[in-house]
């Protein structure tokens, strides 16, 4: 090789890498978005609102519902509020992945990538319809977990991601690439 080829290819490499993230980023935030609609839309298809499917027994059910709320169903019948609240949240979650490259690498890609779809997914419906679609239901007897729906689960991993994020500390420089 050249010595102008062996200076070129690091710095090319190094512009290379947060174009990787940012495609991945958007990549993963996408498949969630396709995930959870195509999940949305066989559900809907296929099960009757309000009515329980056991699909481990008791423990894990199908139990189509509308949430027309935010987490946990709260604040009911604010689809228009949380709308406006998610656009402003995907738009703090694209700037916090920009910011956080240099110094998080690929757990802040993943992490954030996770919650861009999820978030994305759960606007959807709440623009489409003014409710989000939920349905899986977990639970033992009457003590029943929130149901919830793919989008909820990309949430709950990257929240999970981010918080593994900030409790365990780096060792050594951040490599964005």
């Amino acid at each position: 090789m050249s010595p102008d080829r062996d200076v070129a290819l690091p710095a090319r490499r190094a512009r290379s890498g947060p174009v990787r993230h940012w495609i991945a980023f958007f990549g993963l935030a996408a498949a969630i978005v396709v995930a959870d609609q195509v999940a949305k839309a066989w559900i809907v298809g296929s099960f009757e609102l309000g009515r329980p499917v056991a699909v481990l027994g008791d423990l894990v059910r199908i139990w189509y519902v509308h949430n027309s709320g935010a987490l946990f169903g709260m604040f009911r019948d604010q689809a228009l509020l949380f709308a406006g609240a998610s656009i402003a949240v995907i738009g703090l979650i694209v700037w916090y992945h920009g910011h956080a490259l240099a110094s998080s690498g690929w757990l802040a890609t993943l992490a954030l990538g996770l919650l861009l779809g999820g978030a994305g997914g759960n606007l959807i419906d709440r623009v489409r319809f003014g409710y989000v679609v939920d349905f899986v239901d977990m639970g033992i007897g009457s003590w029943r977990f929130y149901t919830y729906n793919v989008a909820d689960s990309a949430i709950s991993a990257s929240i999970l991601l981010l918080l593994l994020m900030a409790l365990v500390p780096r060792r050594g420089p951040a490599t964005p690439g």
